[in-house]
Order: C-alpha cells, then structure tokens, then sequence
C-alpha cells in the first residue's frame, strides 16, 4: 500500500507572454508606485494601499477597494526572491489570516518579452481557488495593459 501524502489542496496556474523585459515585470510586482497600477481583480478595483519589504522574510501588503467600497486587504511574507527571475510569497486575507495559501511567480526572457507564470497553491478549497482565479486573471489583464 502506497504512502498517504496527506490532502491534495486545490490550486490554479496562469501563463502569459508580456510585451516588457523580466526587469520590467519583475519592477510592475515589487515596486509600490507600480503595483497601484495594476493590482486588483478589475479595472474597477483602486488599489490605494501598497507596503513592499522585498527580501527573503520581508513583508508585503496590499488594499484595494471594489465598486460596492469594500476594502480588500492582503498581506504575505516573501520566501523567496530572485531579482528579475523568481517571487515565492505567501498570501492571506485579513478577514481570513488562518487560510494562508502560497504564491510562485516565475519570470522567463521570451526574446524582448517575458514569459509569467504565476502558481498560486494551498487553498482552502475549490470556491477560493475560483475566486483567485477570477481576481488574478482581472489583474495579470491590467498587468498586460501596461506593457502594451
């Protein structure tokens, strides 16, 4: 009998070619001036909140507010960083700090472009993992926008 290697937890992967060097990519996700850009699931979302610690046990968190007014607030420790390259970040909601969930976003040089892949992994369950979906679609949408 095979090794049980516990619960398997629902997670979600989204790729995208951007028309931007891995410098610029990698500055629209660590640089607070850029992030408000970009960041929430919609063109609707204000981003009006951005703290950036970018070091391995730095911290990061991020508030938006949606089109009802409500403020979305997430925050996270970063794992990992590899300038131009690689975030490994964890995540998780003010509302919800006890579902913390991980995120990996990998940036790879596509001649003048850069290939994204972002793995967001660890939720709770399989509503969360659509909502994340539907949210991170949205914002790598008006990521794209930037670079165009």
């Amino acid at each position: 009998m095979a090794p049980s290697t516990g619960p398997i937890t629902p997670s979600l992967t989204i790729k995208r070619r951007l028309n931007a060097s891995a410098e610029k990519v990698y500055a629209a996700w660590t640089d607070p001036e850029r992030i408000v850009r970009w960041w929430g699931p919609s063109n609707a979302a204000e981003t009006h909140h951005v703290e950036t610690d970018v070091r391995v046990g730095g911290r990061f968190r991020i508030i938006f507010r949606d089109t009802d007014g409500e403020d979305h607030d997430v925050r996270g420790v970063y794992r990992e960083v590899v300038p131009n390259e690689r975030l490994v970040f964890t995540w998780a909601w003010r509302t919800t700090l006890e579902r913390e969930s991980l995120v990996t976003v990998a940036l790879k040089p596509d001649g003048e472009a850069t290939l994204l892949t972002l793995v967001h992994e660890q939720f709770f369950d399989e509503a969360a993992r659509d909502r994340h979906n539907w949210g991170w679609t949205g914002a790598i949408d008006k990521l794209e926008r930037l670079f165009v």
